[in-house]
């Protein structure tokens, strides 16, 4: 399958070479090369300010960033970031708002959220028990999410229920529990209790892996499985805790 311009490849896609060329950034905190999609654009804007760029469009100079809030926070108290965004922009003479980081993280929920808005007003997404029950014990599911305050009876079921649909019963295969609980999840989808979603779509899955991985990445946020079936039936399981993060405040 062909894929789109601007769509996210998978692990599998790249490791097989398939798709455009990823463009590579250097992180000013750490000076690791990465891919621009596991990193956050810092952009500088006309009035001097350095704000966050999550998507990459913002014109202008900027620079980026590979890490997580607490560390980014830290270099931040510490000069060091003031420091590489001075090298990697060649001037010194710019301003960096106190809570940067909650700016990025607040962009970053909201790139996720509005990815998972999108996939659902194109029909990739499907929510409730009953729905998602029955569409991943025919193998119809290719990402199970969970908002962090959805029951352990809940999640478990439809596990399960994934699973068996993909003939892969006794994996330990769960769903991603997302930062953000019913309320904030229902609100940004325009559905009422959207608690449990399910993604019907390979495409669709890496599409909202990449945002939500990055925001995951950001705040910490450890995840229960990062279990899917892509296009290639390929499997790639992730580990994580289920310790809860702070609250995404201030972004919706």
């Amino acid at each position: 399958m062909r894929t789109p311009r601007n769509d996210q490849l998978s692990q599998t896609d790249r490791a097989k070479g398939r798709g455009h060329h990823v463009p590579e950034r250097r992180c000013v905190v750490t000076g690791e090369v990465s891919p621009v999609e596991r990193l956050v654009r810092l952009a500088l804007g006309p009035d001097g300010g350095i704000a966050p760029d999550v998507h990459g469009k913002a014109p202008g100079r900027g620079a980026w960033i590979g890490v997580d809030r607490v560390t980014l926070e830290a270099a931040q108290a510490k000069g060091k970031l003031k420091a590489g965004l001075a090298r990697a922009l060649h001037e010194g003479g710019f301003t960096i708002p106190d809570d940067l980081g909650a700016r990025i993280e607040a962009q970053l929920a909201r790139a996720t959220l509005d990815r998972l808005g999108l996939e659902s007003r194109a029909g990739m997404l499907i929510s409730g028990n009953d729905k998602i029950e029955q569409a991943a014990r025919r193998g119809q599911v290719r990402l199970l999410l969970h908002a962090s305050d959805a029951g352990d009876d809940g999640r478990k079921k439809l596990a399960q229920a994934w699973r068996v649909g993909e003939d892969d019963e006794g994996s330990g295969r769960e769903g991603l529990v997302l930062p953000v609980d019913r309320g904030t999840l229902s609100m940004a989808l325009g559905r009422e209790n959207a608690v449990h979603l399910a993604i019907v779509d390979a495409r669709a899955a890496d599409r909202v892996l990449a945002h939500l991985s990055r925001w995951q990445f950001f705040t910490g946020w450890s995840r229960d499985a990062a279990n899917r079936v892509s296009d290639t039936d390929s499997r790639e399981p992730g580990t994580g805790d289920t310790s809860a993060a702070s609250a995404v405040s201030g972004a919706f």
